[in-house]
């Protein structure tokens, strides 16, 4: 590597680069950075110039990435989140206060595993506050690779989702067709018997959605109708235990307390076929801080895996 090149690279320049990916225009990029846009349009041409490459096409409609920007993305925005969680991390020994540990998590995980992991952070690192966030696996990796969460913890994403991140299997879930315990149903095998029922549906965007289409449709189920699209757990359980008695395709860590305490059931349909990985997503090639480490090791005691690192 290159080291006397790339020591020309000053934090000035990554932070035009990010901030005009990011804002989509220089004009809206020098507002938020305090620049004039001749400025940055030089700061960017610096930057082209040391790497030698064209990280980004420039025009009136915007800014548009080459491939070479686009990976070059990925690497300057985890450069700036390193820096600002150092500087949050001076300003917190200053204050006495500590840094809180920002995670993001899949449903299923949020609703299953957290708590258990939370309880045993709280023993490993009593001072460190945590923020939990659920959402969709595309919305979780955007927040993760440009530094507001820290970890996210769900199920594996697809291959093209993971620049610039890892991945630490921790265990495979299953995706499970859930009703009340007294639904009429309750003890249905057959896919065929659904057909009339109120179907909650994973939507687009959902980490299981491609696992259900391909398992509906290899099991002749070429779409059903009566369904309603969603990832909410409060209204997937409304919705399962009310009076629209749904029936609820869903990752086994949702409904798992549910299960447990015998307000639901998991039809008897075989679905090992849409089971996945569940594990921990980090920046690639970022040491973790002393925080995430316990964070780390707090999930595997919970999923029994402490030694398995």
């Amino acid at each position: 590597m290159e080291y006397k090149k790339y020591r020309q690279i000053k934090m000035r320049h990554l932070l035009a680069f990010v901030e005009t990916v990011r804002c989509g225009s220089l004009k809206a990029a020098s507002e938020r950075i305090f620049l004039t846009q001749p400025a940055i349009s030089k700061t960017l041409k610096d930057l082209e110039t040391i790497l030698g490459v064209s990280l980004m096409h420039r025009d009136r409609g915007g800014v548009v990435l080459t491939r070479e920007g686009a990976v070059f993305r990925q690497f300057a925005e985890q450069c700036l989140a390193a820096l600002s969680h150092g500087l949050a991390s001076l300003d917190a020994l200053s204050s006495g206060a500590a840094t809180p540990l920002r995670i993001g998590a899949l449903p299923s995980v949020a609703a299953d595993l957290l708590p258990d992991v939370i309880q045993r952070f709280a023993e490993l690192s009593p001072p460190t506050p945590v923020t939990v966030e659920d959402g969709r696996i595309g919305s979780l990796l955007e927040r993760l690779r440009s530094g507001d969460l820290d970890l996210v913890v769900g199920r594996m994403p697809r291959p093209e989702s993971m620049a610039g991140l890892s991945f630490t299997q921790l265990y495979a879930e299953q995706v499970v067709f859930a009703v009340a315990a007294d639904h009429p149903l309750a003890h249905a095998t057959r896919l065929d018997a659904l057909s009339d029922c109120r179907i909650l549906y994973p939507p687009k965007g959902a980490a299981i959605r491609p696992l259900v289409d391909r398992f509906l449709i290899a099991h002749g189920v070429a779409d059903w109708t009566n369904r309603i699209e969603t990832v909410s757990g409060a209204f997937g359980r409304a919705m399962t235990l009310g009076p629209a008695r749904a029936i609820w395709i869903i990752s086994q860590g949702v409904v798992a307390r549910d299960i447990a305490a015998g307000r639901m059931v998991a039809l008897p349909i075989d679905t090992r076929a849409m089971a996945g990985p569940v594990g921990i997503l980090a920046r690639a090639e970022e040491d973790p801080t002393p925080p995430v480490r316990l964070f780390r090791q707090a999930i595997l005691d919970a999923t029994g895996k402490a030694t398995a690192r």
